[in-house]
Order: C-alpha cells, then sequence, then structure tokens
C-alpha cells in the first residue's frame, strides 16, 4: 500500500464520521461547552411586565411633556415589590431600576431629573419622551420562543439566557467515546520499577488529554501485551462500553510482535488506509469496526500525540458536532531549511515575536520521535510539504500551534 498524503487522509477520515445523534439531559450548571441536541425554547416571557430601565419616577408623559411640571408622589415601586395602585393625572410614582412600571405611567424621568418639593410633589427639570426608560414587556424574549437553535454551543453567554428562560436542564449531544489500548510487552504503568527491556507507557496521557479538550469522554482500556487473546479482549470491552473510537497506540507496524491491525482485522476491521506520507507517524492505520473508528496511531511518543493532532482531534470535534479547533499559523523560520522528500514534515520549534509583532519559528535541532522533552518544550510544529524545496532564514513557514492561545 503506498504512502497517502496527509491531506487526502484526513479527508478520508473525516467524510465518513457522522456526528453523534443520541443525547443525554444535564444539570444547566454541567453544561457548560456542550452542544444543544434540540431547540432551547423559553418557559417565560422576560422581562414579565413593563419595567423601569433606570431609577426615577414613573408618570404619564402627557402630564410632564415640558420641563416645570408639578407632580404629586403617591407611592413607590421597587423590584420584587410592586406599586398596586394607579398612576392618574397629575401624579407619579417613585421607581427603581427592574420595578414594574404602575398601571396608569408609561414613562420613567430619571431621579436627577426631579426636584423633590416640601409638600410631598415633585417638580421636573427635563422634559420626557414617550415610553422613555422603559423596558416593555417580552422585550428580551416570550414564552415559547425558541431561542437557541440545535446545535448552539452553550458557552458562558448562552447558558446566561438559558437560565432566564427558567431552564433548570437542557438535552445535549453525547461526548464521543473514545477507548485508548496502550499494546507491547514491554511496557508499564508510570511509578512501575521497569525491567532491563521495559519501559513506561506515556503516550496514553496525553493521548487521554487531547481526547478529553477536544470534546471526548476517555475508556482507558489499559496495557495490553502482545498476545492477541488479550488485544481481542480489550477491543471486546470498548465495543461493549458503545465505543465511538478505539485508539491503539503501538502495534500496527509490520514487525513479528505487532499483532494489533492482525488482531482487529481478525475481529472484523475494515483497513481504509496505512501508512502516511508525513515524518513523524508513517504508520498510522485508520479503519472501521462495524460503526466504531479505529486509530492505530506509532508507538513512538511524538509520533503518536503528532497523528493524535492530526488525525484524532478532529475526529473527535466532527463526531461532537464541534468546529474545528484553530491552530494554522504563519511564521518566519529562524535557521535555513534543507529541501524535503517525498514526506510530509512535522518540525518541533519553538516561537518568538518579531521586531513587527509576527512570530518567529526556531526548530530544535533534534527531531527524533522518541524525544518527549523536545516536544513538551515545543510551542508548534513547523510543516514542510513534500518536495519542498529549500528554506532560507527569515522566510514564511506554516506552523501548526501546539497551543491555540498563543494565538489570542
Amino acid at each position: 500500500m503506498s504512502l497517502l498524503p496527509v491531506a487526502e487522509a484526513q479527508n478520508r477520515l473525516l467524510s465518513r464520521a457522522k456526528p453523534v445523534e443520541t443525547s443525554e439531559t444535564l444539570d444547566l450548571a454541567e453544561a457548560e461547552g456542550r452542544v444543544l441536541a434540540r431547540d432551547l425554547t423559553s418557559k417565560l416571557t422576560q422581562p414579565p411586565f413593563d419595567s423601569s430601565a433606570m431609577d426615577g419616577y414613573a408618570l404619564r408623559r402627557d402630564d410632564a411633556p415640558e420641563p416645570g411640571a408639578v407632580l404629586r408622589l403617591i407611592g413607590t415601586s421597587a423590584a420584587g415589590r410592586a406599586f398596586e395602585g394607579e398612576v392618574g393625572k397629575g401624579e407619579t410614582v417613585r421607581i427603581f431600576t427592574g420595578a414594574p412600571v404602575p398601571s396608569g405611567a408609561d414613562s420613567v424621568l430619571l431621579q436627577e431629573d426631579a426636584e423633590r418639593l416640601d409638600d410631598g410633589t415633585i417638580r421636573t427639570t427635563f422634559p420626557v419622551r414617550q415610553n422613555q426608560h422603559v423596558r416593555p414587556r417580552g422585550q428580551d424574549f416570550v414564552e415559547g420562543e425558541a431561542v437557541l437553535p440545535a446545535g448552539t454551543i452553550l458557552d458562558f453567554t448562552r447558558l446566561t439566557v438559558a437560565a432566564g428562560m427558567n431552564n433548570a436542564t437542557v438535552e445535549v449531544r453525547r461526548k464521543p467515546l473514545v477507548a485508548i489500548l496502550a499494546t507491547g510487552d514491554e511496557l508499564l504503568p508510570p511509578g512501575s520499577q521497569p525491567g532491563p527491556a521495559q519501559i513506561i507507557a506515556s503516550n496514553g496521557f496525553g493521548i487521554a488529554a487531547l481526547a478529553r479538550k477536544a470534546g471526548a469522554e476517555v475508556l482507558d482500556l489499559g496495557i495490553a501485551p502482545d498476545d492477541q487473546a488479550a488485544i481481542t479482549a480489550a477491543i471486546g470491552k470498548a465495543e461493549a462500553a458503545g465505543a465511538d473510537v478505539i485508539v491503539t497506540i503501538g502495534g500496527a507496524s509490520v514487525g513479528d510482535h505487532d499483532l494489533v491491525r492482525a488482531t482487529l482485522t481478525a475481529a472484523g476491521m475494515e483497513l481504509d488506509f496505512w501508512q502516511i506520507a508525513m515524518r513523524p507517524g508513517k504508520p498510522l492505520m485508520v479503519g472501521s469496526l462495524g460503526p466504531i473508528h479505529v486509530l492505530g496511531l506509532p508507538g513512538n511518543p511524538v509520533s503518536s500525540l503528532v497523528c493524535s493532532l492530526l488525525f484524532l482531534e478532529p475526529l473527535i470535534r466532527r463526531l461532537a458536532s464541534l468546529p474545528p479547533v484553530r491552530r494554522e499559523a504563519t511564521a518566519e523560520t529562524a535557521i535555513s531549511l534543507r529541501a524535503n522528500d517525498h514526506r510530509q514534515d512535522y518540525l518541533r520549534a519553538r516561537l518568538a515575536k518579531s521586531a513587527t509583532g509576527g512570530w518567529i519559528a526556531e526548530p530544535f535541532g533534534k527531531q527524533d520521535s522518541s524525544m518527549m522533552k523536545v516536544f513538551a518544550a515545543a510551542d508548534c510544529l513547523v510543516i514542510r510539504p513534500p518536495h519542498a524545496g529549500e528554506l532560507p532564514a527569515g522566510a514564511p513557514c506554516p506552523v501548526m500551534l501546539l497551543r491555540p492561545d498563543l494565538l489570542a
């Protein structure tokens, strides 16, 4: 099977990814960042009555069209304590912000535009406009109105209006479930004492964090040895849990101990493609096990994380009905870059601001795909397209941000 270009591989993966359709009901306090499964309608009208937008005096505009009108003060209307009477000709009611406008009144005079007199009257010092400083009933929304349509992502502004519409719960789309399985006789969990031929399994923690950040729930299947029965059992757990994606780490190459592809095929996986024209990350495997998406990631830490950024994150976002994460940017390369071969390179690099406010990317000298420390220190990946010519220092180059908040 020939090496597949990165863009084509991404398109093939995402073209068959359909958003999760099942839903769940959550308390409003737990729904931040979730996607509405259906239109959210208001259970009340807001405001529920004509209310005052300012502190002042509720009156009839015809009684005070010009400054100098004298009105008799007959009561007070405050938030939660409405004036029960009616404002008649030549009368006014002291009113506070959010309070109901009394029957008979149609406008509000600002408190600083009135002079209190000793005999219990006020004198206006400013003209009044019709409906001045009055918020009409239903100005914001009315009962039964579909304010937030299905597909809306619930952020802080939308949670506020959802609560204001008197919704204590919301129906949201279920998060995609991503099952992660590390494979290899050599792997031990963190905290273990490795033997002479063993290493600590680290990739799964970064992949799980990336998956959760992308909008998924994660099922940790642990570590399976290089044994077909053990791998089959782990796959069965993912299927039983209703996983939307199975991610395997390692074991998808062609060595005698690389059993993942053969085991998944025996379990019914249809292989879509295998081996990508990229560096690091060439031995990526993509397939489907019934409705479950399967991603077989390389075992090297950097390879598995780069593949997760390029393939797993956008897959989860598509399944979760969330927009793609914006990671693309342009920088100037701090050093000259040699001509590239047929594989697309992703070079770990630091970013710094230039004198003009742009980005300068400086790739690390060592790019071995097993070096985790370099990846942790990097800010971005410099992208070198296939067959790209030599790039001199100072030339623009595309980069993929590892931390998108750098764009803020």
